[in-house]
Order: structure tokens, then sequence, then C-alpha cells
């Protein structure tokens, strides 16, 4: 039986992933300072995650939904091969352009590009079938469009994330548009013969599909 808080176990945890390089320590200062809401931001755990899941896939080609200020495109484009590239998707140009100002700031963020607009017309303009792997955090009531048109653009073997699908739990009983998209996309995986997937409990959730 555990004996100490889910706070201590999570700083336990954090302290034992690999340390960062300054500039996510920037990102995560810009972010706590000027974004309204911060925990947006998805943190070295996960981040490290997504490193992790490039390297053992040998993935060269990255596709992300929801660029935010760019801590996660940095930590993906980080662990990429020199001539792998990354393609973020961003709606709001004031983020867009805080990202690009941090992906300039590092040699790295050279495999960088930010699609801006509407992520469903970015995605559906990326050619298909040649996704290696894909990490879907932003607006949730759109997830299962998200999903869906990923799915079809991802090569076999290649790699779909999704984040916070979970939503603090109210997916259980869903009632809110957010927490019903993402319980109706968790359903539309666990039914999908083409994956092969897990959910689990990391930060908010983190579903991780295979394509077969």
């Amino acid at each position: 039986m555990l004996n100490k808080s889910l706070g201590d176990i999570y700083k336990y945890c954090m302290d034992h992933t690999t340390d960062e390089s300054d500039i996510f320590q920037k990102v995560k200062e810009h972010t706590n300072a000027h974004e309204e809401f911060p925990q947006m931001l998805s943190e070295k755990i996960v981040g490290t995650l997504l490193q992790t899941l490039i390297r053992i896939s040998r993935a060269q080609r990255v596709l992300e939904v929801g660029t935010f200020t760019g801590y996660s495109a940095l930590k993906m484009a980080e662990a990429l091969p020199d001539d792998g590239e990354l393609y973020t998707c961003e709606l709001a140009d004031h983020l867009a352009d805080t990202a690009q100002g941090f992906f300039d700031s590092v040699d790295f963020g050279s495999k960088i590009t930010i699609l801006r607009g509407q992520a469903l017309e970015s995605i559906e303009d990326i050619q298909s079938e040649s996704i290696d792997l894909s990490f879907i955090d932003a607006d949730k009531v759109n997830y299962p469009e998200y999903y869906e048109i990923i799915i079809t653009k991802t090569r076999k073997g290649g790699i779909i994330v999704l984040d916070n699908m979970l939503w603090s739990g109210s997916v259980i009983s869903p009632s809110d548009p957010s927490s019903v998209a993402l319980r109706k996309t968790a359903d539309m995986i666990k039914n999908d013969t083409r994956v092969n997937h897990i959910l689990i409990p990391v930060r908010d959730g983190l579903m991780i599909c295979t394509k077969k």
C-alpha cells in the first residue's frame, strides 16, 4: 500500500526523469508568467515519453495538433534525427509567434514548421500515409475529427498519442462538450480494429495508439 501522496510520487517521478536543457525551463517560465492557462503545457514526463516513443520507433515525420507555447514540439524535435521534420498546428497567432521565437533560439528548432490556422485544414494538406507519430493536444471537441483524419495519414506501425483523455475524471460520466467528445474519442479508439491502444493515467491521461 502506498503511504505517500500522489504529489510526492509525481515529484519523485519528475526527479528521476532525464534532466532538460535550458530552453525548456525558459518556455515554462514564459508560459507561467504570460499565459492564462499555463497548466496546458505538457511538462517533462509527457515530453520525455514523447521523446522515447520517437526514438524507439525511429520516427522521422511528426505531426502535432496544438502548439501552445512550443514546449512539446521542442521536446519532440530534440529527439528527431537531423533530417527529421515536425509540423505543428496552431490557430492562435500570438501562441504561434511565441513558439516560433523559442524554435528560432535553438538549432533543433529548425526541424519545426508551424501550420497556422484551422488544424483540420492543415492536416488535410499533408501527404497521406506518411506520418510516423502524432501528438494531439488541442481543442477537445474536435478530438474525434482529429483522430479520424490522422489515422488515415499514419503509416503502418505509426503512433498516435492523445493528451487529456481523462479530463480530470469527467469522461467517466461526461456532460460538458469537451468530456463528451473525449469519451466519444476513447470509445472510437476502443472499437477501432486498425489500432492497438493503451490508456495510461499519466497526468491527465494519455492514449497511445499504434496502427496495425
